[in-house]
């Protein structure tokens, strides 16, 4: 073959062969090489620092946002930490800012808390590689939406020595692939600069204003706005006092979906889309001048944005399943019924019609929209006692303590604000 490099013969095997494969096989290929090639972990050590953060640390997902969260909780405790952002190599957009000391060189005792879920574990210790995580403790921090966890998750038990997860719910979904290895709950340290400072009384010149809130990468399917949308309608139907605002990311992701939310609203006056990514002050901004958040979600792994909302003083009305029933009560937020129905989805991230999500009762949550637009008073109530237990709950000094903890290590003092 003259003529013909070695480079050029591999993309046309790429071509030819690699690409002609099934998605499912190529994923099983990628994740049995990974498997089999990467370094083992050093056996019985324990914690250290320094702590170094693994993630995609500048890509706006999920475990992105909390690699993002356990960086600066443990970083403004005054912890040794650093970070390495594996979201290139994942393949995950680099879309936000986010400004960490490089840990790639850190060699020796330490710990590596990595943000990437069981099937990458082989994937992401092979890009660390085997200088780095030699003599140091590795966590897995993992999330899921579903009561159980896909096969493949097994894997990468192999290359942890303890799991981390955001819920009660998600731990119990991780601990059937994980005998023998620590699984503890760890809630996130939720992000306060897109939180307003306070629940403000509706100027009376404004509507009564709901708002929801997804990314369309995240599963059209679980996070459901087309309930949201129905709960609104049956709520106040095409009255101007009243208004829904739709706040959604990525919805070039399924455009079938973007089709479904389209149809959902065909025909009203009263609700607003907005697709745009806000910057922390734009969302404090959104917060503050809603009244209330609405997210009748089939699962959630934790549930950041009802978090957030709660923080900001808002009343939550939210499916009463999966990773928020650790936080949302009658007491602090307004859950909603369900029912479990077969867990189906279109973009394939959580189809599994084996398993079980949760269809929130539409015609409750109307009625919980109606009260509380009748009651201004009781929706503040509610978000006073959001906000009270959002601030003991995920505050940095929440996370880092019971990280330190997790970790044995010797926990110390805030350290001092920047002027």
């Amino acid at each position: 073959m003259a003529g013909v490099s070695i480079q050029s013969l591999k993309q046309l095997l790429h071509r030819a062969i690699w690409l002609r494969l099934p998605a499912y096989w190529r994923r099983e290929a990628l994740f049995k090489l990974a498997t089999t090639i990467a370094p083992r972990l050093t056996p019985g050590v324990r914690g250290a620092e320094p702590i170094i953060v693994v993630g995609a640390l500048r890509s706006a997902t999920g475990l992105g946002e909390s690699a993002r969260l356990c960086h600066e909780a443990l970083k403004a405790r005054g912890a040794d930490v650093h970070g390495v952002d594996l979201g290139p190599s994942l393949m995950q957009p680099s879309d936000v800012e986010f400004v960490f000391s490089d840990g790639r060189s850190l060699v020796g005792p330490g710990t590596i808390i990595a943000h990437v879920n069981a099937p990458l574990m082989p994937l992401a210790i092979n890009l660390l590689g085997r200088r780095l995580i030699n003599g140091k403790r590795v966590v897995g921090y993992w999330a899921w939406e579903l009561p159980r966890v896909p096969r493949d998750w097994q894997q990468g038990v192999a290359f942890v020595h303890e799991i981390w997860v955001p819920s009660l719910f998600t731990a119990e979904a991780v601990k059937s692939v994980s005998p023998g290895c620590p699984v503890r709950v760890v809630p996130h340290a939720v992000d306060t600069r897109g939180c307003c400072e306070a629940y403000h009384r509706r100027p009376a010149e404004r509507p009564f204003t709901v708002l929801t809130m997804f990314d369309m990468g995240s599963s059209f399917a679980r996070k459901n706005p087309c309930a949201a949308v129905a709960a609104f309608r049956r709520a106040f139907g095409d009255d101007k006092s009243a208004r829904l605002i739709i706040k959604m990311l990525n919805g070039s992701a399924f455009e079938d979906g973007r089709r479904k939310l389209a149809a959902s609203i065909a025909g009203t006056t009263n609700i607003e889309v907005i697709e745009q990514r806000l910057d922390a002050s734009e969302l404090a901004r959104l917060y503050a001048g809603v009244d209330a958040l609405i997210s009748l979600h089939r699962s959630e792994g934790f549930g950041l944005t009802l978090a957030e909302a709660m923080l900001s003083g808002l009343p939550v009305v939210a499916t009463n399943w999966s990773g928020n029933a650790d936080f949302l009560s009658r007491e602090t937020g307004f859950p909603i019924g369900y029912r479990l129905v077969p867990a189906i989805d279109a973009q394939r991230t959580y189809h599994q019609p084996q398993d079980v999500w949760a269809e929130a009762d539409v015609d409750e949550a109307a009625d919980v929209l109606r009260q509380l637009r009748a009651d201004p008073a009781l929706g503040r109530s509610r978000g006073d006692a959001a906000r009270a237990f959002g601030a003991g709950a995920w505050s940095a000094d929440a996370y880092a303590k019971a990280a330190f903890a997790a970790l044995e290590l010797e926990p110390r003092p805030s350290a001092p604000q920047e002027a």
